[in-house]
């Protein structure tokens, strides 16, 4: 793959699903009062005014948009071909010129596509449907579990080398589900969950191009392009999910982006040749929402709480807590987010003894923050 074709298919995967999301998060934010579509405040909530939700449908219908557009366009283009005109356009030339080969192979696996957006547009109406009524958790757990169960039923498992499959089959189950909520606990600030959502799925992308699939030698193509997608709404809500925050993602937006990402570390071949260790990527790159969810649960546990009965103590606030404005907080995950990350992109090029750096730096990065932001608490508690 050229340059010039990299550089076609990922603009020509962000921008659709981009203006897609933009837009329709605008139409949501005018008749979010209509439709009842708000986010009052009170309880736990810091907006003082009602607040749009919605911004997760618009994140869905980027996504969904995109691609439904998209396989009208694999119809007609094994039907006629490409129009001749657009073959003119340098960036519409060099996107054919590499979709060209695969048609056939899209056209066939386009059902799992399909399978894979079902499966997470139900869990965006299960958010959607959450967001309104406030759905006991035990409810949106077990929804949760029977999509995740389905999806990983129908072929999306992880492997890990393991000849074991009941046990790779329950950890497949449980690596969507616990996305799923990551994603959803990191929803607490403006800008927060979507950006590191969209860092996230940047840097698994970027990975995919990079590292080649071991049985063909080739990018892995079509998850990045799912993830790409992905990548544009997210950004186009971004643009009105920026602190101050014009409208929320809700659990709508949060159980599709986990369900999605989730599902695309489970697609995705990051152990190339003899690097078996390369299979840590995703760990790597979703370390924060990882650490948060887990450090959240602990300090709900220890408090004798539910680990699902929301508070104050997720990551974000603890930074907060530190003396960090709230936008210093989400920046500073998302540059963490970046820091960890970014080894995912030296596994495939090290042997195992730097992998061990890797991990051991990505932990160092994360034990720093918690040495902090339990000298931020002990202090706290000493007033």
């Amino acid at each position: 793959m050229t340059r010039w074709q990299a550089l076609a298919l990922v603009l020509g995967a962000i921008l659709p699903s981009a203006l897609i999301s933009w837009a329709f998060a605008l139409v949501v934010r005018r008749k979010a009062a209509d439709w009842g579509w708000l986010d009052q405040p009170g309880h736990r909530k810091v907006h003082t005014s009602p607040v749009p939700l919605g911004g997760g449908v618009a994140i869905w219908l980027g996504v969904v948009g995109t691609f439904a557009v998209g396989q009208l366009a694999l119809w007609a283009a094994r039907q006629w071909g490409p129009p001749q005109a657009l073959l003119e356009f340098g960036g519409f030339a060099a996107i054919w010129e590499l979709a060209a080969p695969h048609l056939n192979g899209l056209a066939q696996q386009s059902w799992r596509l399909w399978l894979l957006l079902g499966a997470g547009t139900v869990l965006m109406a299960l958010g959607l449907l959450d967001d309104r009524k406030q759905l006991d958790w035990r409810i949106r757990i077990l929804v949760e579990l029977v999509v995740a169960t389905f999806i990983v039923w129908h072929g999306w498992r992880l492997t890990l080398f393991l000849d074991w499959p009941a046990f790779t089959f329950v950890l497949s189950v449980l690596w969507i589900v616990g996305l799923i909520n990551s994603f959803n606990f990191l929803d607490n600030m403006d800008g927060l969950s979507g950006g590191v959502a969209a860092i996230a799925a940047s840097i698994l992308a970027a990975v995919l191009l990079v590292a080649p699939d071991p049985r063909t030698n080739q990018p892995q193509l079509f998850i990045a392009g799912f993830l790409l997608v992905l990548i544009g709404a997210l950004l186009g809500f971004l643009l009105h999910n920026r602190s101050p925050a014009r409208i929320f993602m809700g659990d709508a937006g949060a159980y599709f982006i986990g369900f999605s990402i989730a599902t695309a570390t489970i697609m995705a071949t990051f152990a190339v040749r003899d690097k078996p260790h390369a299979i840590l990527a995703p760990l790597c790159v979703l370390a924060v929402p990882i650490y948060d969810t887990l450090t959240v649960i602990a300090i709900r546990l220890r408090a004798g709480k539910s680990p699902f009965e929301g508070d104050k103590n997720h990551f974000s606030h603890r930074l907060v807590d530190l003396g960090m404005t709230k936008p210093q907080a989400v920046l500073t995950i998302y540059l963490t987010t970046a820091t960890c990350g970014l080894g995912a992109f030296l596994l495939h090029q090290v042997n195992a003894a730097g992998a061990v750096i890797v991990v051991l730096l990505i932990a160092c990065v994360l034990a720093i923050i918690a040495i902090l932001e339990i000298t931020a608490r002990h202090q706290r508690k000493g007033k």
